[in-house]
């Protein structure tokens, strides 16, 4: 696998190598020794997945609250997503900054999103789905959101939502966010 930094400070794309052969491929995602080369966590107690009827479904931004941060590595199983992260740690040089890449089934390509980063996705076609590698479990006290589409942080993203929960159309802005805890 190949693990290549982003802008935006500890986050990483990751890029299995397959191996190919008559049955198909094979090809590592985690390896706790390349990711700890590069700063990463490799132990994820909490897998999850999400499945998204329609294209242009928004999930995010979420993050959980100090001391039950979360890292965590996203790959898109089925269809494709807009995978965003927002640097959300005061001492990082990339704070309040975000990046973002296509994820697809096809690409195979992993991001990797360190604890104190907030994490979202706009899906770009019918039928995406979704997987989660988690470093924490998910703690409901310590859930923090910020909205979408707030100018204080001007994700650029492909297409406006026309699906997303009403707790993600209430989230708040970066300046209220960030009084969340």
């Amino acid at each position: 696998m190949r693990i290549a930094p982003t802008p935006l400070a500890g986050v990483h794309l990751v890029e299995p190598e397959p191996v190919p052969d008559a049955r198909g491929f094979f090809a590592r995602l985690v390896c706790a020794d390349s990711f700890a080369a590069h700063g990463m966590v490799a132990d994820f107690p909490q897998c999850s997945v999400s499945w998204n009827r329609a294209a242009a479904t928004l999930r995010g931004l979420h993050w959980q609250a100090a001391p039950h941060a979360e890292a965590k590595l996203v790959r898109c199983t089925r269809g494709a997503i807009f995978d965003v992260a927002v640097d959300l740690r005061p001492n990082s040089s990339s704070y309040r900054r975000w990046v973002a890449r296509e994820l697809t089934a096809e690409n195979r390509l992993a991001l990797y999103i360190p604890a104190g980063c907030a994490h979202g996705f706009l899906t770009l076609s019918d039928d995406t789905e979704v997987f989660y590698q988690i470093s924490a479990p998910h703690m409901p006290d310590a859930a923090r959101g910020l909205r979408w589409d707030d100018p204080d942080i001007g994700i650029d993203w492909p297409t406006t939502p026309a699906v997303m929960s009403e707790r993600d159309a209430a989230l708040p802005g970066w300046a209220d966010a960030m009084g969340q805890g």
